[in-house]
């Protein structure tokens, strides 16, 4: 019992020791190591080992005769930072710096030799760490910055003890084990009486070290909490200011570019004006003075910017380079200079005057436009608020006109599109570089439409047909007209899905006579390459086209590339204009979030007149200052002088002004009245994210009706299922019906013998050729084009359908 009592009260006093040094002392945790006390050091061989007084402080060893010469008098000291120690013999250790000196030290007992190398390898790596962040300690007006380096510096140096402490308790583990098994094998009492004293001051110091890891790793965990909050709240407070940042400069570049163009068209105003009032004539320098009280001033900020550049196409003099505008073999649109080949005769598909067309070029002109000046249009045009119904018989007079109250009700929702996920790259990484129409493509990337339907869709503005229709003005109806071929384009924005590619001999019919006061067929004619001809009548106007499109995949993007030509004609007046849709580009195919652009330039010209008005759709920049879908574009008469400008986005609206004064090819800054809005989109219906976008026009475009062809989009089961949200049953009955098609045509394509026909594909009276369309010779191009035979609207009415195609 009395050998019991004694050792307890050693090891409670060689804890008290351990608490009171380096590693549980709360200077050390706070700052560098701090130790004194006696060691004995190597002298020579003459004196051998000689008792001096030790101080650690701030990574330096130094060594004194007695505590009084501290600290002016010291013998000699050593920096720990880059010194190797070791523990050689019994109470020995050993501090060796390379290249330096070697401190060959011996303590008085093994547990105070422990506390030494443990406080010189903690007080080594402090060195290590603090050199590297000393010059960041120089700063300290930097309050915050200072304050989150201390932290990062403090939490290196908790994890430096960490990895000491385990590496001492590593050390001090094995010696432990190693005098185990000593004990073990011994079998003289008094040997086991020594080596018991040494497990006993090994399990000591392996106690001691322990109890110093779980205080450095409470002291890490308390440290990590409390300075977490602080980051957080620091991290907060940064990202405010990078936000209120980003909208300063946001408001800053608007700024300058408001202040840049409101230089610019004032400038070219004064300039202008003052070369205008001088004596001596254009040619002579004015100086620049300051504005008098009779100048006339221009507000800045207007439906139109105050300033901007539009496209005009002119007849180009004789011998000078010319832009001509021709198709090759594969009907793509190709811009040349300087070309004139073999194939230039097939640029008679664009929609000009043959083999001795006049040949045209474009350039840039500044437009100006007024705010306050009254209108000299047309007194027939009417206005967005005010117009006589009458007069359309019966169909709405602007796009704000309530339509529900004309015709039958119509639905104004869909099922909800299901929530399934597919990969596209899983279906896509194959397809770089093919046609798009001969690529097999489930339903998960549609829209509950056709092809056919969504041509039918670029009429739901067709109020701006009919109101160009009672304009006398030749001039101001084409600019009308431009507003219309802008409008469909309006739900492109909002809508990443790709209608159904219809089938051959699919058709579409649209009778809205009763709001709209039009009705419209159309029939796909070819499936490769995929052709659609569409024809829509009207009381004052008639509008037909062929559409064919070249769709290519990028591996980034896709491009979808009209070939078709657009035609329409106003009855009253006989203006046959003729135009072609621009490019569209849909984006971010394979990571990101799709978006669609569309860009490009396109004509619209009056064969009756010769006048023309190019569109500029500007491709969309994440750098450019300029407005996203922006579209801009002048009508000129046959001459190229500018008669009324174009403006806007194809997304939101369109607005014309009418130029001011005569105007001639030379003049590269005109000025414009007061704008006018022709179009203004539709909102879209509440939840329209869940039923793909679609709006409330498009929502009743395939709704069930009594009386179509059977080959009517409305009937085609695969769209239906997926329009009801059964996609999986969609994409079979999708795969059955292409199966079927394609084995048709086959059958039809080598006879009847060579491909035997599935079950599946056996049809009571298969696919001949189109019905509601033939191929007639275009009076404009002399190309053939797809007409209507005007036989359709008949079978309906006698509801014979007899010679329909078994398709579905």
């Amino acid at each position: 019992m009395l050998r019991r009592t004694t050792m307890a009260e050693k090891v409670s006093k060689q804890n008290s020791i351990a608490s009171s040094g380096v590693i549980g002392h709360e200077e050390s945790s706070r700052g560098d190591p701090d130790m004194k006390g006696y060691l004995f050091k190597w002298t020579n061989y003459l004196k051998g080992y000689q008792k001096r007084y030790f101080v650690l402080s701030k990574s330096i060893l130094m060594y004194f005769r007695s505590p009084s010469d501290v600290p002016d008098h010291p013998r000699g000291s050593i920096r720990l930072k880059g010194t190797t120690i070791t523990t050689e013999e019994t109470l020995t250790f050993a501090v060796h710096k390379a290249g330096d000196q070697t401190f060959h030290l011996k303590a008085s007992s093994e547990v105070e030799r422990q506390r030494w190398v443990t406080a010189m390898e903690l007080a080594k790596t402090r060195a290590a760490k603090g050199e590297e962040s000393s010059e960041d300690d120089d700063d300290q007006e930097d309050v915050n910055r200072n304050d989150l380096q201390t932290v990062i510096r403090n939490l290196n140096l908790k994890i430096d003890e960490l990895t000491a402490c385990h590496e001492q308790i590593s050390k001090q583990g094995r010696a432990l084990q190693t005098l185990i098994v000593e004990l073990e094998g011994l079998n003289i009492p008094a040997d086991a009486s020594s080596k018991s004293k040494a497990v006993v001051e090994r399990a000591t110091l392996f106690r001691l070290t322990s109890s110093a890891l779980l205080n450095a790793s409470k002291e890490f965990v308390v440290m990590a909490q409390v300075e977490g909050k602080k980051w957080q709240k620091m991290l907060g407070h940064e990202h405010d200011q990078r936000l209120r940042l980003a909208e300063m400069v946001e408001q800053l570049a608007k700024q300058h570019s408001n202040l840049e163009e409101a230089a610019k068209a004032e400038t070219a105003m004064v300039y202008s004006s003052m070369k205008l009032q001088q004596p001596g004539g254009p040619g002579k320098h004015v100086p620049t003075g300051l504005p008098s009280d009779e100048d006339e001033f221009f507000d800045a900020q207007d439906r139109f910017p105050e300033e901007f550049v539009v496209s005009v196409s002119i007849p180009s003099p004789e011998g000078a380079p010319v832009k001509t505008h021709k198709r090759t073999e594969s009907n793509m649109s190709l811009n040349n200079e300087n070309v004139l080949t073999s194939n230039e005769a097939d640029s008679d598909e664009d929609g000009d005057d043959g083999p001795n067309k006049a040949l045209r070029q474009e350039r840039q002109i500044s437009v100006i436009t007024r705010k306050h000046t009254a209108s000299t249009g047309s007194t027939k045009r009417g206005t967005l608020q005010g117009i006589n119904e009458a007069e359309f018989r019966n169909v709405p007079a602007t796009f704000t006109t309530d339509r529900k109250s004309r015709g039958r009700p119509r639905r104004l929702q869909i099922p909800a599109r299901p929530n399934a996920s597919l990969s596209l790259w899983s279906i896509m990484k194959n397809c770089i570089g093919r046609d798009l129409s001969k690529i097999p493509m489930p339903v998960n990337f549609s829209e509950p439409l056709s092809m056919l339907q969504r041509l039918t869709e670029d009429f739901e503005y067709s109020d701006i047909l009919d109101r160009a229709a009672a304009i006398e003005d030749n001039f101001e109806q084409m600019s009308y007209v431009a507003a219309f071929t802008v409008s469909s384009y309006a739900t492109t924005a909002v809508r990443t899905n790709k209608p159904f590619n219809p089938m051959l001999g699919e058709t579409y019919e649209c009778d809205r006579r009763e709001d709209f006061g039009w009705r419209a067929v159309a029939e796909q004619v070819s499936h490769h390459p995929p052709m659609v001809a569409q024809h829509v009548d009207s009381k004052d106007w008639v509008c037909w086209q062929e559409f064919t499109a070249s769709t290519k995949f990028r591996g980034k993007y896709l491009q979808v590339i009209p070939l078709g030509i657009c035609h329409l004609v106003f009855r009253k007046s006989e203006n046959h204009y003729t135009w072609r849709k621009v490019t569209t580009t849909v984006n971010n195919i394979i990571v990101g979030k799709l978006w669609i652009d569309q860009s490009g330039d396109m004509e619209i010209k009056n064969h009756r007149t010769g006048d023309i008005c190019m569109l500029k759709y500007s491709s969309y920049s994440y750098f450019s200052r300029d407005t996203p879908r922006k579209v801009t574009g002048a009508v000129t008469d046959a001459s190229g002088s500018v008669k009324w400008i174009v403006n806007g986005t194809w997304d939101d609206q369109i607005t014309v002004a009418k130029v001011v004064g005569e105007q001639n090819k030379a003049k590269e800054v005109i000025e414009a009245e007061s704008p006018i809005t022709l179009w203004k989109r539709n909102q879209l219906l509440p939840n329209s994210d869940k039923m793909y976008n679609l709006g409330k026009y498009a929502i009743e475009l395939n709704e069930p009706e009594e009386g179509v062809a059977p080959t009517d989009s409305r009937n085609r089961p695969d769209q239906r299922l997926m329009e009801q949200g059964n996609w999986d049953e969609a994409n079979k009955v999708k795969q059955r019906l292409e199966d079927k098609q394609r084995t048709q045509r086959k059958h039809k394509e080598l006879g009847n013998d060579a491909v035997p026909l599935v079950e599946d594909a056996r049809v009571q009276k298969p696919y001949v050729e189109p019905l509601w369309f033939e191929k007639r010779k275009d009076p404009l191009t002399g190309s053939p084009i797809w007409a209507s035979n005007g036989k359709y609207w008949d079978a309906k009415a006698k509801q014979d359908w007899s010679a329909c195609p078994d398709i579905f």
